[in-house]
């Protein structure tokens, strides 16, 4: 068989193998009951090791277009094509369970960069994501890793495993909280799939429907959704240059009794500003008068690029009053989809049950390489280079603003996190800027999708430095540019 290989291509070898096979299959060149060549001999033929063409007969497996059979080979499965979604019109009515269900509103992060696709632009640029650069994560590393423990643990690693999750990882992440200050026990440390799962968790065992709960405003769209989702009301508190205005806190604890405090203290979503020393005391002293529990959201903590580094608000809870929750996929891939909540009491068995009902387990073989992977000194290392990366990518945006933006614009430079909070002139609205921006390649997160109405923040844009290279940084900013030098000349 001949397939050709670009061995000076970025892409790996065993994906150009998967792909001419994958494309050959889809075609029909390669019909079912097809037995492609045995690995050692396509590996002979193609010459490349034996374990390239292994990976690549593994992910074609994975995509169901080849089976393996045991002493035989691997031979190709029939192509399936897939039905066709029934549309739905007024001859005929969905049933009337489903037209019954009530319409929930959410702020659909997504829209920014489904616009940006719908654009056509040859070089998208997004800083609209919230989530870093998954491209600096060593992926042929970590997939070695994940062979490894393969072989190590082999059936093991494919069981629910333990329910508070695998042993090793929660004593590796308390090693990497002590080192950040916060001192825990393995057994207080409960695995979840992402924080999105620990902050749900959280909410369905303290909370139940019309309860009140309090976040800062602005504040991360995503939980906004759940907590609506959920029938929650929600009361917000502002956020200045410091944080949550905490002196604002006591007024309304006695006026609305919320059941919950939900706040990011350290380089908040999406404003980047850090709760300071006093007010992060005075929260704890409030939340416990009032007998009503933090969650704690503590998602890129560790990227700080400069001051000094403010202590968790679970390193500084005197016994139970804060849960806190935290994850690897903002820092390392979000694809990982593991996050974990620190909890004390007996709230933490409650968290135990409701993760098991939600979804039994958190992929085992992902918590193994993980651990395998993230030792204490590996993740201080790669927390080190990302924050140089990062610190590097955030003055580029910093500069590239002051070169190319409107000297109207204002914004407060992070100490650390992802994003910069971008105020725009007040004649412009973030929502009427996003779809010109896309046009032109470029797009952000409006202002409006972070605030509790929905409405407030319209002057607002949220631009992530850390996802995009200094060089895309430059010329996405440049393109923003463009887009306000196009309004003001049409306002005229």
């Amino acid at each position: 068989m001949r397939i050709p290989l670009d061995h000076q291509s970025n892409i790996p070898l065993y994906q150009q193998i998967e792909d001419h096979l994958r494309k050959s299959i889809l075609a029909g060149t390669l019909p079912a009951d097809t037995r492609l060549p045995a690995s050692r001999q396509l590996a002979r033929d193609l010459g490349v090791n034996r374990t390239t063409v292994e990976n690549a007969y593994a992910a074609l497996e994975a995509g169901g277009l080849v089976f393996s059979r045991m002493g035989s080979g691997t031979y190709v499965l029939p192509v399936y094509s897939l039905p066709s979604i029934p549309k739905n019109n007024a001859d005929t009515p969905w049933p009337l369970w489903q037209t019954s269900l009530q319409k929930n509103t959410f702020a659909n992060a997504d829209i920014a960069e489904d616009m940006l696709q719908a654009s056509g632009h040859p070089h998208p640029i997004s800083f609209a994501s919230g989530i870093s650069d998954a491209r600096q994560f060593p992926v042929e590393e970590f997939r070695k890793v994940i062979q490894s423990v393969m072989r190590r643990d082999q059936i093991d690693a494919l069981e629910y495993g333990e329910r508070r999750g695998y042993a090793p990882l929660r004593e590796g992440i308390a090693r990497i909280l002590a080192s950040q200050g916060l001192q825990t026990h393995p057994e207080n440390i409960l695995i979840t799939a992402g924080s999105q799962q620990a902050i749900f968790l959280a909410a369905q065992v303290l909370l139940k429907p019309n309860d009140i709960v309090l976040v800062e405003d602005p504040t991360y769209s995503a939980a906004l959704d759940l907590f609506r989702t959920l029938g929650f009301q929600i009361v917000g508190i502002p956020v200045d240059g410091q944080g949550m205005q905490v002196d604002k806190l006591e007024k309304l604890l006695q006026l609305h009794h919320p059941k919950l405090i939900y706040t990011i203290p350290n380089f908040h979503n999406p404003t980047g500003t850090c709760l300071n020393s006093a007010r992060r005391r005075e929260l704890i002293m409030l939340a416990g008068k009032y007998n009503i529990p933090i969650l704690e959201d503590d998602f890129v903590g560790d990227l700080r690029y400069e001051g000094h580094t403010q202590p968790s608000l679970k390193s500084l809870d005197p016994g139970g009053q804060v849960i806190y929750v935290s994850t690897f996929s903002k820092m390392l891939m979000p694809g990982l989809r593991v996050g974990f909540i620190v909890a004390d009491g007996p709230v933490f068995e409650s968290l135990l049950n409701f993760k098991r009902l939600s979804d039994l387990a958190t992929s085992t073989l992902i918590q193994r390489s993980l651990d395998a992977y993230m030792t204490v000194g590996r993740y201080q290392t790669y927390l080190h280079r990302s924050s140089q990366i990062f610190r590097a990518r955030r003055d580029a945006m910093v500069t590239a603003i002051g070169r190319y933006l409107p000297s109207s614009v204002s914004f407060e430079t992070p100490k650390g996190g992802l994003f910069i909070w971008l105020q725009l002139p007040k004649s412009l609205s973030a929502n009427d800027l996003l779809p010109i921006a896309c046009k032109e390649g470029v797009s952000f997160a409006p202002g409006n999708s972070f605030f509790i109405d929905g409405v407030s923040g319209r002057d607002w844009i949220r631009l992530n430095f850390a996802s995009q290279p200094a060089e895309d940084i430059e010329e996405g900013i440049k393109r923003l540019g463009i887009v306000f030098k196009r309004i003001k000349t049409k306002a005229k």
